[in-house]
């Protein structure tokens, strides 16, 4: 099954802005992203937070590009956040703040942002996003009957410039590539019976 073009525009951040993902399957949407922008990355977590990406275990080419910042405390990460997406050379911003962002807060990212010509991805705790987010997506893993396969549900929740909606894939994280999983009913070919 070839990736739906279509598809893949859905699962596009807008640059110069800054997104946030909630749910379990946040941090694949972060790599999912990652594998899709070109050019350095930035992964902001805090310190004392003991799971972070593993470099060699990333998408192709992933692990290369990316920088990860360790702040000490949650004002250190958002101003790391504002810094790195001031940054013209960056081209995706990952942050994991531990606390609900404030309007102030979301805004002076959203700023930074269109001054770095950057884009910003917050990985939020359910609830605790800013009004000032571009979007909001929630990220499930799915379960899948095929040992092989990872599906994942995101659904675009928020979104300022555009429609809502929500789209199952298989993606494996290994690449930037995935396939877009049909709906139930739905086929790309007329299901032929069997006598």
């Amino acid at each position: 099954m070839p990736v739906d073009p279509a598809g893949a525009d859905r699962l596009a951040l807008r640059a110069r802005r800054v997104h946030e993902a909630e749910g379990g399957g946040r941090r694949a949407f972060a790599l999912f992203q990652a594998a899709r922008h070109a050019g350095p990355l930035v992964w902001i977590l805090p310190a004392h937070v003991p799971e972070m990406p593993m470099l060699r275990g990333l998408p192709a080419g992933v692990g290369e590009r990316l920088q990860i910042l360790r702040p000490p405390g949650e004002i250190d990460l958002l101003w790391c956040t504002e810094e790195a997406l001031r940054a013209a050379p960056v081209s995706l911003v990952i942050a994991e703040p531990e606390k609900p962002m404030s309007l102030t807060a979301g805004r002076r990212l959203q700023l930074a942002a269109e001054a770095g010509g950057t884009t910003g991805l917050v990985l939020i705790h359910q609830g605790a996003g800013s009004n000032a987010s571009e979007t909001r997506w929630m990220c499930e893993p799915l379960r899948s009957p095929a040992a092989d396969s990872t599906l994942h549900r995101w659904a675009l929740k928020k979104n300022k410039k555009g429609t809502l909606g929500s789209w199952v894939l298989d993606w494996d994280g290994s690449s930037a590539a995935f396939h877009m999983v049909s709906e139930t009913g739905e086929r790309h070919e007329s299901a032929r019976k069997t006598p």
